[in-house]
């Protein structure tokens, strides 16, 4: 994200239910996997043994649902442009989120944001709803889909 770039209210405004904003692609490897593994204490063998994993129906290792959806703020940040005058944003959390399809490993992955609503919350803050799914490369059906909530505070 260009930091020195922002939008105006009325811009943000003109994003709901509007053009689609697309992250880069991301590398689903081993290497970030068993990563996302020892900082999750997450080392269920579907994620970390290729071998046993390779006699599951996935064929092999797959990504944990939490590492793709922590890849959701990297996301954000290759395609979302800040509200003017935002001192700060918050992750505010989730209305929903569903992990549709399994990220194999050797996958890419991509975020597709929409903005869903926007709401003034007090003078200098803002609550945005935005419709996120995340791709798989060459794949007919997400990885995930989620509503996410993003609290942006502003100047005074």
């Amino acid at each position: 994200m260009d930091l020195s770039k922002t939008i105006s209210m009325d811009e943000l405004l003109k994003q709901v239910e509007g053009e689609e904003r697309f992250s880069r692609w991301y590398e689903i490897d081993q290497s970030r996997i068993d990563g996302f593994a020892d900082k999750t204490e997450d080392w269920q063998y579907i994620h970390v043994d290729p071998e046993r994993a390779a006699d599951t129906p996935f064929g092999g290792t797959i990504a944990h649902g939490f590492l793709t959806l922590s890849l959701l703020s990297a996301m954000s940040f290759d395609c979302e442009v800040p509200l003017e005058g935002t001192v700060m944003g918050i992750n505010y959390g989730f209305n929903k989120i569903r992990f549709i399809t399994p990220v194999k490993v050797g996958s890419k992955v991509r975020a597709k944001f929409v903005t869903k609503s926007v709401e003034k919350k007090t003078e200098n803050s803002v609550l945005i709803t935005r419709a996120v799914t995340v791709e798989i490369e060459d794949e007919p059906r997400p990885a995930l889909k989620a509503e996410w909530l993003g609290y942006t505070v502003l100047e005074k």
